[in-house]
């Protein structure tokens, strides 16, 4: 049996991961697997045939640490997956001017570092919007981000200075197709779409992760939805065993990319009946092309 390590975390709280139903899968095609948290000091990475970086979903608190371990993993024997240089180029969501350049439709966006109301206030009139969305340029799983109205900006104003200061941040128009329809996930898998999920904020919320309350729901895309997808894909290189590549319905109908996922989405594979089949063929052909 070959050895394939999934990267985790220490405790995974009240996070919901479901790489379990990946083990039998796997192991009818040959693979062994075990969970490792990407903390843990006194693993020899040698020993194994690849590492998956799964649900390391405090990776955002200690982003050095977690690179470096990255690159411990990168230089041993074991192929990392998915590849360190795209991980790397996906930590920070400045990434999404890289895509934007390759004519991919994404929100509306603005960068900067720390926040003060005069200058946070320019940015309504920058994205010309009465509602913004302000998160850190390096977050997961939706930690600390704001939505913030024009009219209420001045009562959060010391809480933003204070979460921001001295933090690299972005900041888009509210998109209010999250609240009324939701996000779409569409997961890809060596470059083929495996299945598309709809994320539903609980009401009267705006974020879609299940740890704030959202809801899933197993959909069929519109052939929009999957020409975005497509496009975004063939930019991503190398190619990833895995993506998840997330989109809300702007106006006129069309989508806008939200977010790209490489280093550790969740997958949603207790929604998608056979994903797990899928994705465990994908990773066993995405290992062979590469090893041999």
């Amino acid at each position: 049996m070959r050895r394939c390590v999934f990267l985790s975390m220490d405790d995974l709280g009240d996070f919901i991961a479901d790489e379990n139903l990946l083990v039998e899968p796997l192991a009818r095609r040959g693979w062994s697997v075990e969970t490792i948290s990407w903390r843990r000091p006194d693993v020899d990475w040698n020993l194994f045939d690849a590492v998956i970086v799964r649900s390391t979903w405090d990776y955002q608190r200690d982003v050095e640490a977690f690179l470096k371990v990255l690159e411990r993993i990168d230089a041993s024997r074991a192929m990392l997956i998915n590849p360190l240089s795209l991980m790397r180029w996906n930590v920070r969501k400045t990434y999404l001017g890289d895509l934007e350049k390759h004519g991919v439709p994404i929100i509306p966006t603005a960068f900067g570092c720390s926040v003060d109301e005069p200058k946070f206030r320019r940015h309504f009139e920058e994205l010309d919007a009465e509602e913004l969305v302000i998160k850190p340029v390096i977050s997961a799983t939706a930690e600390r981000t704001f939505r913030v109205h024009r009219n209420r900006l001045a009562d959060l104003s010391a809480e933003l200075t204070a979460t921001f200061r001295g933090v690299d941040y972005l900041v888009q128009p509210f998109m209010r197709h999250i609240q009324d329809e939701g996000e779409y996930s569409v997961m890809l898998f060596n470059g083929d779409v495996s299945h598309t999920i709809l994320k539903t904020p609980k009401s009267g919320d705006f974020r879609s992760q299940e740890d704030h309350g959202g809801s899933l729901t197993l959909v069929t895309p519109e052939s929009a939805l999957l020409a975005c997808a497509f496009q975004v894909s063939s930019v991503l290189d190398p190619l990833p065993l895995y993506a998840r590549v997330d989109f809300v319905r702007g106006e006129g109908n069309s989508f806008h990319l939200m977010e790209v996922e490489v280093i550790e989405p969740a997958l949603y594979f207790r929604v998608a009946p056979q994903s797990d089949e899928r994705f465990a063929t994908a990773f066993d052909n995405y290992f062979s092309a590469l090893d041999g």
